[in-house]
Order: C-alpha cells, then sequence, then structure tokens
C-alpha cells in the first residue's frame, strides 16, 4: 500500500458531480419519520399538510371594547349621539373574546363615551356589521393546504400548524453523516503539541457544515494511517451511516490509502477533480451509500465540501442545494490562473461608486482564514488564463448585498487598528461594517484613483521634506482629498525575545535573516529611507526581497524562527512576545477622496476613530500616539 495515487486524470468540476449524483439517484431511497410539530423547525415536509382547524374556530372580538347589534347604532352622530344600554344593546368584550347572535360589531373602547351610568354608554358615530370582529377561519379555513411537500419548516410555520391543529407532522429523515479525521500527524486541539504535530480542525467544521445543512453528525477519533484501521472503520461506519466522509488521506501521498480502502470496500467513480483548490477529491459508493474523500489542507477541504458533500445531503434531505447570492462585480487586481482547473479565488467585497468591488484574498489551499474574512468568492473557470484588474466578473456572496452596500471599504496599508474599528462599527453603528485588504499604502492609493475603496490608509515618508503623505496626494489626485489623522506610532525592527544576536540598528540587519515588506508598503519605503542614509545597499541585507504583506506576517516569521529581524510596529512586536528597536514615530492617516466624505458608513468610520472606546481599544496595544486622531486637512 505504499505506492502513490497518481492521478492520470482529473474530471471537470460539473461533469464530476453529475456523475456522482445521477448514481446515487438510481441506489438512494429517502427515509421518513413521524415527530412532533414542535420539534420539527427546519425539517422537510414528506407531504401536503391540510388544516384540521379552521383559525379563528369562531367568531372573534379583534378590539377590546364592546359587541354591538349593528343596526341600533344607525344615524349617531356627533349631533346625534345614541344611547346604548348594557345587555340590550352591547355586551363588554376584550380581544378575542367570542361573538355570538345578536351580536355582529365590535367598538372599541377609546371611542365610547360615558353617560355617567354604570351599564350605558354613548356612541357618535354607527358601525357596519362586522367591524373588528375576525370571523371564524379569517387566518385558516378547516381543510386548506398549510405546507407543501418538500417544505423546509420555519419558526412561523410551527405556530400555524398548531393553530391549525396539527401537533405530529411526517418529514425527511435527517442523514446521518459519519466524518473520519485521518493522519499519524494530527492532534486533538488542546494535546501537546511537538515538532511535525498538525491540530486537527477540519473535521469540526465538516460537523457544523452538516449540522447546518440539515443532517446529523457524528465525528470519530483520529485514524493514524494504518490501512487495516482505515478499512475496518470505515467498514462499520458505513453500515450505520447514511453517508461517510474521510478528511485527507487522498492525495498521492505514499500514506495516503483513502482511495485504496475505497476500491476494495466499493467503487470509486471519481478520483481527481478539475478544481482548485481542492483536487484530490475521491467520490465513491459503498453498499449503495456515499463515501467521499476530501483533501486536507482547509480552504481545499470547505471548497470540495460545498462542491461535493453539500448536494449529495441536499437530494438526501430533500432540499433545495445550498446557494450564494450571484452579483457582477469589478476585481481589484489581476488574477493569474491555471488553465488547466476550475479555480475559486476567497473575495472582500463592498459598493465603491456604484460599482460592487472585489478585492482578492489570499489563495493558498491552507489559508484557512481567508475563508473567515472572505465575503464571498469568483470563479475563474477551466482554460482561462486569469482576469485582469477592472473587469467585470460574477462573484458569489456569502453576506447579504444590503450588509455589503453598508460597507466602509479600506484598502492600503495594514495597522491593528483596523481590526479594532471594525470590531467596534456595527456596535456604534447598527448595520454598518468596515472591511479592510491589505497591499500596501501606494496599493491603497492606486485603489481610491481606480474608484476601488471609499478609504486608503497610508504612512507614506517623503524623503526630501520629512512630512508623511501629503506629496503622494497631490501627485496621484486632482481632486480634493480629504486627510484624516489616525495615529503616531513608532516603527522599528523586530527581534526575538531577549534579542539573541543583539541587533541595535539598520547597520546592524547586514549580519541576520530579514523579512521585508511588500514594494509599496510604507514601512518598505521607511526601511528603504533608513538604508540610504546608513549607506547601506539592499544587496548587503539577506532577506530584503523575501516579503511579507502584513505587520503581523512579519512578527509571526520572526517569532516562528523564519527570519531573525524584520520592520514594523510595536504594538505587532508586542502581540506577537517580540523585543522591539525603536527606528521612528511616524503618521498613520487615511486618505478619503471628497467625493465618499458624506457617505453614512464613512461618517460612522469617522465617528468610530473619535470615540472614547477606539482610543481605549487603541491604548490597550500600545506604542500609539492619539493626540490628533480624527483631525482634517484637505489636499486641494
Amino acid at each position: 500500500m505504499g505506492k502513490r495515487n497518481l492521478y492520470l486524470k482529473t474530471t471537470p468540476v460539473e461533469e464530476a458531480k453529475k456523475i456522482y449524483l445521477e448514481a446515487l439517484k438510481k441506489i438512494w431511497e429517502p427515509a421518513y419519520e413521524t415527530i412532533p410539530v414542535i420539534e420539527a423547525c427546519k425539517r422537510v415536509t414528506r407531504h401536503a399538510t391540510y388544516a384540521k382547524n379552521s383559525s379563528p374556530l369562531y367568531n372573534a372580538s379583534a378590539m377590546d371594547g364592546i359587541a354591538v347589534i349593528s343596526s341600533r347604532t344607525y344615524g349617531a352622530c356627533e349631533t346625534n349621539p345614541v344611547r346604548l344600554k348594557e345587555g340590550e344593546d352591547y355586551v363588554v368584550v376584550d380581544t378575542g373574546d367570542p361573538i355570538h347572535h345578536p351580536y355582529d360589531a365590535v367598538i372599541m373602547a377609546e371611542d365610547l363615551l360615558e353617560t355617567g351610568a354604570e351599564d350605558e354608554v354613548e356612541i357618535t358615530a354607527s358601525v357596519a356589521a362586522w367591524q373588528h370582529i375576525r370571523p371564524v377561519g379569517e387566518d385558516i379555513v378547516a381543510g386548506e393546504m398549510i405546507l407543501p411537500s418538500c417544505h423546509k419548516i420555519r419558526p412561523i410555520d410551527v405556530g400555524v400548524l398548531l393553530s391549525a391543529g396539527i401537533t405530529e407532522i411526517e418529514v425527511v429523515k435527517q442523514p446521518k453523516v459519519t466524518i473520519f479525521p485521518t493522519g499519524t500527524e494530527i492532534i486533538e486541539p488542546g494535546e501537546a503539541i511537538t515538532d511535525g504535530s498538525i491540530i486537527e480542525s477540519n473535521t469540526r467544521m465538516f460537523e457544523q457544515m452538516v449540522i447546518e445543512q440539515g443532517g446529523l453528525a457524528k465525528r470519530c477519533p483520529i485514524l493514524e494511517d494504518i490501512y487495516e484501521k482505515i478499512l475496518e472503520e470505515v467498514k462499520k461506519a458505513v453500515a450505520v451511516s447514511d453517508m461517510v466522509i474521510i478528511n485527507a488521506g487522498s492525495s498521492a501521498g505514499r500514506d495516503d490509502y483513502t482511495v485504496h480502502v475505497l476500491r476494495e470496500l466499493g467503487e470509486v467513480l471519481i478520483h481527481g477533480v478539475a478544481i482548485k483548490p481542492g483536487k484530490p477529491v475521491i467520490l465513491a459508493i459503498v453498499d449503495k451509500k456515499p463515501v467521499i474523500g476530501l483533501p486536507g489542507y482547509p480552504v481545499s477541504a470547505y471548497i470540495a465540501f460545498e462542491n461535493f458533500v453539500s448536494p449529495v445531503l441536499a437530494m438526501m434531505g430533500q432540499l433545495p442545494v445550498k446557494t450564494d447570492y450571484e452579483v457582477p462585480a469589478v476585481v481589484s487586481r489581476r488574477l493569474v490562473s491555471s488553465l488547466k482547473h476550475k479555480e475559486y479565488v476567497r473575495i472582500k467585497a463592498g459598493v465603491v461608486g456604484g460599482r460592487m468591488v472585489a478585492a482578492p484574498l489570499a489563495r493558498g489551499a491552507g489559508a484557512a482564514m481567508s475563508l473567515v474574512r472572505a465575503d464571498g468568492f469568483c470563479v475563474i473557470d477551466q482554460n482561462c488564463e486569469g482576469v485582469e484588474a477592472g473587469e467585470e466578473v460574477k462573484i458569489s456572496l456569502y453576506r447579504d448585498p444590503e450588509e455589503i452596500a453598508n460597507t466602509v471599504v479600506v484598502t492600503g496599508s495594514h495597522d491593528l487598528i483596523l481590526d479594532v474599528a471594525a470590531d467596534l462599527m456595527p456596535l456604534v453603528h447598527s448595520n454598518m461594517h468596515l472591511s479592510s485588504t491589505h497591499v500596501g499604502s501606494m496599493g491603497g492609493l492606486m485603489a481610491l484613483k481606480r474608484q476601488e475603496a471609499h478609504i486608503a490608509p497610508i504612512h507614506l515618508l517623503d524623503e526630501t521634506s520629512g512630512i508623511y503623505n501629503d506629496s503622494y496626494i497631490r501627485r496621484l489626485f486632482e481632486e480634493p482629498v480629504a486627510i484624516v489623522t489616525g495615529v503616531q506610532r513608532i516603527q522599528g525592527i523586530m527581534v526575538k525575545k531577549g534579542n539573541p544576536l543583539g541587533i541595535k540598528s539598520i547597520e546592524d540587519l547586514t549580519s541576520c535573516r530579514f523579512v521585508n515588506r511588500q514594494r509599496g508598503a510604507g514601512t518598505r519605503l521607511l526601511f528603504d529611507y533608513q538604508m540610504q542614509k546608513a549607506g547601506i545597499s539592499p544587496e548587503r541585507i539577506t532577506g530584503y526581497d523575501r516579503e511579507a504583506s502584513t505587520h503581523m506576517a512579519v512578527a509571526a516569521l520572526v517569532e516562528g524562527d523564519s527570519a531573525d529581524a524584520g520592520m514594523g510596529i510595536f504594538s505587532a512586536a508586542q502581540s506577537m512576545g517580540l523585543d522591539f528597536i525603536p527606528v521612528g514615530e511616524e503618521w498613520y492617516e487615511f486618505a478619503i477622496p471628497e467625493v465618499f466624505m458624506e457617505l453614512p458608513h464613512v461618517q460612522a468610520f469617522l465617528e468610530v476613530l473619535k470615540s472614547e472606546r477606539f482610543a481605549r481599544e487603541v491604548q490597550r496595544l500600545g506604542g500609539y500616539g492619539m493626540e490628533k486622531t480624527g483631525e482634517i486637512r484637505w489636499i486641494r
């Protein structure tokens, strides 16, 4: 079992999905059960459901007041009030009380005039028959259809079913899904970490996705890469489950046994799909049940689940396949893709200048946080080389388009204070959000210029004047641009705790492993300026061309011993437990074109920036000056 599983052929996504679903439909038989209505929310009806009772069950008062005989109110007006006597002309009723013959109308209590007698009232307007009365069956008529078949029951449906006299309902049985994590190298969360350990999280994600999509999930303990053990456990699971998912072991590694196990137990219909990420997918049938092998990288696993597991769950649960909002959008930067695969690119989205803008996120199959941060994704089709910046594409949104429309799009330099602002936005202003992508200061200004962002965080030093940001705005923009002061912050060199190499200045970086920021980043420009002052050429810095896109990414590389030093801000160093050698102070500011300044979500951001809560949270991070936070100057 040590031979590799080489992909001789990958099947296009839609073709693989069609082959697999058609094969399953021939053998899958849905199962049903009868359950109490009060437990039926989110379940799917087997048959159409009909009312046993009418609602209301009787003619009922819709108001607090008096029930009257409408004919005895005729002629009542301001100049000719009509006096009514209790027990003869009216009875007192509350909302919901039954109305019996001869009474045929209700007058609200607030429309009654006192006469001084306890059993008499006056009215100054006549009423029509059946005024303020809910007739029998106004809402539900006995015998009418309440819910259709194959309907997913909602909370409101539960209330209506009960009102209609229905206490039990036949529904589709939830598919039982057994999930196996595999891999000798993986450990459970909370276990001691050793060199080479990987914390298992994919199957916990699958567990929740199965539940969200109407299934019953059973996640099993980790299976080591032992062929016989995997075979035994999968065989047992198939006997008691409706579906089995095996995570990892589906690729071409020497210890990837899943495909061999499934060939021995049943039939492998597909091994390898033309999708990126997510290629090493296995679609098999064992004892007339679907068994699916998913890749181990988190993003690959997620995308493969959505494409292949979700449709099977929908078929089993007789539900429509989960769909996302699909809208046109403009991509903010060029995307190059292989011709061999259908590629899913995670994006952040926002509406800028009346256009939906999609900013691509990290594309690695292991970049799980890109899924957390993503607002959706765009698809680059197989046999397509990619998409140019500014080109219109179709994107699928995870979030409601209305929520996207109320999002301020921030593109540019990274700082931890953006996370603070994003957290506070919906708390300070309900239904308003902040979305940030980190492309460096110059990248942010170019996004502003192309109207692909509302705000660009920047910290660009003019080497001639020593002034931050202003000259770059003048050079790039003809229209007025507001520069809003964010924070004064300390830039410096981040090194390991205890500074084992004794680094004291820029000059000392010539004898260590360095990690730089990306071209166009303000930190990169500052570092170049400091190198020039010190008379150091880039060639003397080992790692000058090695780039990271955020301060936290630089700090993580240093903390993880992938580098000895990197330029960044004090708060990032403090967050990662690193030592910090200050190089200088700088202004981190926000460029906002005049055309966007009065937008409600931009104004909400400015309000957050000046709030006491924001100041409190930022000061907690350390390394910031906030004396001028929120001040505005115009570059015209």
